[in-house]
């Protein structure tokens, strides 16, 4: 017993010694990057020019085919829309099999087939792979453009992009677009739903006859499958695709602003505004600079340990999360720098943003820093090589952006090889708080006093137009307005005998239906319900004059002042029809436009 208690002692002493020279607090000096052993793609390119390249890997019995096609960037113009739909139409059916019949034969063998205007790919397992290449060879090479089925993608598309009109991500995007590159540029233009109605099969046709040609067309095969066996299968399904003279596009070098603009798109409902601070670039992604450049840009925003969440959320408390990235292109990058932050906090998260842009551009990247974004960039990568698909990627990027062959072998070496200065020297090239877009998205009124200090004040509509200012005439008032909107509704009499107004919606929302219900009577109570499974009730929300009772899970509590004040604003069935006798102040703001069409803007001012 007591020689056991002796090494004991000794254990704990040993182990006590062992945790006490670990300082936690520090970062692990890195290793030397590991060597990364990435097996070479098997290659044969067909007489019509499509270059294969095969990466074998035995562990499952499973193959995939994947097909790109590398094609310059397509102005739409008057068709806008129409490219998206190419994928969805070719996949409508072949010359021999209808929607439904093709549907059925890719299910029978538990495969999976997916089309779009510049790429394609196909996966089954292996013992079907014949079967697999007849299906996928068809829908490639005779697709048969059925028109009813044009007419449901068509419908299915403006549908979208009705309700993308009011999703703030959505408007963000096509805003930032148009700003940066111009409605005449083919990253600038957006689908309408004017656009979009206009298509016909014949645009469909005139894109696939022109563009899907075997001469600029890359074939990955990925699985269980030899190079024999896939060249084999390769010259049977794709040797009779005929080669053709595909066009090319050039367009002009897209630049930034000579000084920081202000973008603001008013979307008065919003609780939030989404921020955006962008601009282009040029990068290439054979640039040189590509991989201290991704180190430099995660340092900035490129997980929850970058400055821009550090500060935005962990420090200030603005918004759930800040990010940035710097994305290179053959024809023109981008950076772009975004959060969605509280409404009063709008002219403050935007300062932020350019507080943390003028710091990185003073070349204050760190060792800590740098050696946090060489971990989080290596184990990236190093996660990807899991997949055999990564190789078959690596293979076509190499070919198609022209890098070094020895590239991603490299990759860990020329990233760890990656110094504080270098990092540094390069946000001069990159970084510029002087030269972007500030693009915000929300309810202009509650900032838009404050945003001149970050540059000139542009409005742009949500479809991505500069806002045109249109005169009032002078005979119409801001109490006009409103007395011809409540006529227009049903009339005074008729809206004050309303004595409840109810609303109902649902959404989807991690695979489940939730069902919202919210009723305001005329005594000035209002009951929000959101229930789900049938009735079962997720949560429920009581508002009176005097305060606001929240419940969920048999939990009950009253909501804090600042929540109750806004439920409150929403007791009233038509608070039109008393904006004289709370002493609401009105003031007709123009014209602007909802949904395309001119809309007088009222300002109002209140106590309640």
């Amino acid at each position: 017993m007591k020689t056991i208690s002796l090494y004991i002692f000794f254990f704990l002493i040993i182990s006590g010694t062992a945790f006490a020279q670990v300082d936690r607090s520090q970062y692990p000096e890195p290793g030397p990057a590991p060597t990364i052993n990435i097996g070479d793609a098997e290659t044969f390119t067909l007489p019509n020019g499509l270059k294969v390249f095969v990466v074998e890997n035995h562990k499952l019995p499973r193959v995939t085919f994947s097909l790109v096609l590398d094609r310059d960037p397509i102005l739409e113009g008057e068709k806008a829309g129409y490219i998206g739909m190419v994928g969805d139409l070719m996949m409508a059916g072949t010359e021999e099999l209808s929607k439904e019949q093709l549907d059925e034969a890719i299910d029978q063998i538990g495969a999976r087939i997916y089309v779009s205007s510049s790429s394609a790919s196909a996966s089954s397992l292996t013992k079907h792979q014949d079967r697999l290449l007849e299906l996928f060879s068809a829908v490639l090479f005779k697709p048969s453009f059925p028109q009813d089925e044009l007419d449901k993608i068509k419908k299915q598309t403006i549908s979208g992009l009705a309700a993308a009109k009011d999703d703030p991500n959505a408007i963000a995007s096509v805003v930032e677009s148009a700003v940066m590159y111009g409605k005449d540029h083919p990253y600038g233009e957006a689908a309408t739903e004017e656009t979009v109605a206009s298509v016909e099969v014949a645009d469909i046709k005139n894109y696939y006859n022109t563009y899907f040609k075997p001469n600029i067309g890359y074939l990955a095969i990925v699985g269980d499958i030899t190079k024999g066996d896939a060249e084999k299968l390769v010259k049977k399904y794709f040797s009779s695709w005929e080669k053709g003279e595909v066009p090319t596009h050039e367009w002009e070098t897209v630049k930034g602003p000579a000084s920081n603009q202000v973008i603001l798109v008013d979307r008065p409902s919003s609780v939030q505004s989404l921020i955006s601070v962008s601009y282009p670039i040029e990068m290439q992604h054979n640039d040189p600079n590509r991989i201290p450049a991704s180190l430099m840009s995660y340092v900035l925003g490129g997980g929850s340990s970058s400055r821009l969440f550090l500060n935005l959320r962990e420090d200030k408390g603005y918004t759930y999360g800040a990010y940035s990235s710097l994305s290179p292109d053959e024809i023109v990058g981008s950076f772009s720098a975004n959060a969605s932050v509280r409404t009063e906090v709008t002219d403050s998260a935007a300062y932020q943003f350019f507080y943390e842009l003028d710091r990185l551009a003073d070349k204050t990247i760190t060792e800590e820093e740098l050696n946090a974004a060489k971990a989080y960039l290596t184990g990236s990568f190093g996660r990807s090589l899991e997949s055999p698909s990564t190789i078959a990627s690596f293979a076509l990027n190499t070919e198609i952006y022209d890098l070094p062959k020895d590239y991603y072998k490299n990759y860990l070496k020329n990233l760890d090889a990656v110094s504080v200065s270098k990092a540094n020297d390069i946000t001069s090239k990159y970084i510029r708080p002087d030269n972007a877009y500030l693009i915000i998205v929300g309810n202009v009124a509650e900032f838009e006093d404050q945003m001149a200090q970050f540059g000139e004040v542009k409005r742009y509509t949500k479809e991505g137009y500069p806002e045109e200012k249109k005169a009032v005439n002078a005979d119409v008032t801001a109490e006009g307005v409103v007395a011809d909107y409540i006529e227009s509704i049903g009339g005074s009499e008729k809206l004050q005998s309303v004595k409840s107004l109810r609303q109902t919606g649902e959404a989807e929302f991690q695979g489940m239906m939730i069902s919202q219900e919210a009723v305001v009577d005329k005594d000035r109570k209002m009951l929000v319900q959101r229930t789900m499974m049938g009735g079962q009730e997720v949560s429920k929300v009581k508002t009176t004059q005097e305060k606001t009772i929240a419940s969920a899970m048999g939990q009950e509590h009253e909501m804090p002042a600042e929540m109750h004040a806004a439920m409150k604003n929403s007791l009233l069935i038509f608070p039109e029809l008393s904006y004289k006798e709370r002493g609401v102040k009105l003031t007709l703001d123009g014209i602007t436009q909802i949904n395309g069409k001119d809309a007088y803007k009222l300002s109002l001012k209140t106590d309640l």
